[in-house]
């Protein structure tokens, strides 16, 4: 039966499926902590009590890129490039999701209304980061070589859905509320596309390392696609809603570190 756990098993027990998935893995995350180191650098002075949340926000994207590696590294694998049509973060930009990268490499302060841009963006992102790896914690929180990657990642990722939670909610009360629920559907609506076309193109790319049949790869792209039909039809409002999370200020601690996970 072809089931989210059977699909992911048979990716992460053949090396070249798992070496791409860890590359696309690890090159979004490090991507991730790039952004967010520039954006802690670059915030405006009435907004610095934000700072050291952004950059341990970044410092946790970077964690979960060498985490990724060491996993490739644990099996004698090498990172391979990612294909441009599976790239998230990059068809992100290019769709106007974020913050532009010409921006963040500007030494120029931010405003705070791009401060709330991002903060939109990573609320959207983070919430599918989190469904993700709840997921694969579901199934594989016991893995012998990834279970303790798993479960770091995962908790991690709740911590920044927390954190973009609260830090809009204060953007909102402090009168932001209407310019975040525009840049929020917007997002949401941008990203469920670029979603299911990154889908596709992982799916395509898996299914030639691995040898799926038309028909098993035919299935799968039928499911992409009715994934993101229900996203389209109402889904998408899963990430556009805010409340005040039960992590409260879930990145103002001590972050963990990748040797923990080593």
């Amino acid at each position: 039966m072809l089931s989210a756990k059977s699909l992911f098993q048979e990716i992460i027990d053949n090396d070249e499926s798992f070496r791409l998935f860890c590359s696309i893995a690890a090159s979004g995350e490090a991507q991730g902590g790039w952004e967010n180191g520039r954006i802690a650098a670059l915030v405006p002075e009435s907004q610095r009590a934000l700072a050291p949340k952004i950059t341990r926000h970044g410092a946790d994207e970077d964690k979960h890129g060498r985490i990724f590696h060491a996993l490739l590294k644990k099996r004698g694998l090498e990172p391979v490039p990612v294909p441009d049509e599976a790239d998230y973060t990059m068809l992100l930009e290019h769709h106007g999701i974020g913050l532009a990268h010409e921006r963040l490499r500007r030494d120029e302060r931010l405003s705070v209304q791009d401060v709330v841009t991002y903060l939109v963006h990573s609320r959207v992102t983070e919430q599918r980061a989190s469904e993700q790896m709840v997921m694969l914690r579901k199934h594989f929180a016991r893995h012998p070589d990834i279970g303790r990657a798993v479960k770091m990642i995962s908790n991690d990722e709740d911590n920044h859905l927390a954190y973009c939670h609260e830090e809009l909610l204060r953007f909102a009360y402090a009168g932001h509320g209407r310019a975040i629920q525009r840049i929020l559907r917007e997002c949401a609506l941008a990203e469920i596309a670029v979603y299911r076309d990154v889908s596709l193109a992982v799916m395509d790319h898996m299914g030639r390392i691995l040898g799926w049949s038309k028909a098993k790869a035919g299935v799968l792209a039928a499911g992409i696609h009715a994934v993101y039909a229900y996203e389209r039809l109402g889904g998408w409002r899963r990430m556009v809603s805010l409340e005040m999370p039960e992590r409260r200020d879930a990145l103002g601690g001590t972050a963990t570190t990748s040797v923990e996970f080593a």
